[in-house]
């Protein structure tokens, strides 16, 4: 397109003679311009958000407090079993010992009946009080 065209004049013998077309602001004027900082406030504040932990970690004491209760009454019941049973098992213990002790006895007869003085079941110690068999002298299948 042509220059006529556009300003519906037959030609144009300068630049000045070219009426002046600007762009001007829309009626009403523009928009103000924001320049300020302004965060928007989204979310929870910070008073919500720390009365929510607070009472998550309430909440969470108390059930460990709760967990603590339940664990302590289940030790205290295995304890108390076990002191009941405690008498049977040492007894149970008590009577296999007796035999085994009774075969060590008769073994130590076999082995020493050549040993002149020697005396099946005496203590080689003589401290005066009995010891029981170290762990595994009457166990000879666990060793």
């Amino acid at each position: 397109m042509t220059e006529a065209m556009i300003r519906k004049k037959p030609g144009m013998a300068s630049v000045k003679d070219m009426p002046v077309l600007q762009d001007g602001p829309p009626p009403g004027g523009f928009a103000p311009v924001r320049y300020a900082r302004r965060i928007p406030t989204k979310g929870p504040s910070a008073m919500a958000i720390f009365l929510t932990a607070f009472g998550a970690f309430t909440w969470g004491m108390y059930q460990v407090g709760q967990g603590n209760k339940i664990r302590r009454a289940l030790k205290e019941e295995k304890y108390a079993a076990r002191s009941a049973i405690l008498p049977v098992l040492q007894a149970e213990e008590d009577e296999r010992f007796v035999q085994e002790w009774k075969k060590y006895l008769e073994y130590e007869a076999e082995v020493m009946k050549d040993v002149p003085g020697w005396k099946v079941g005496e203590s080689v110690y003589h401290s005066g009080r009995w010891v029981p068999p170290a762990t595994g002298e009457l166990r000879p299948d666990v060793w």
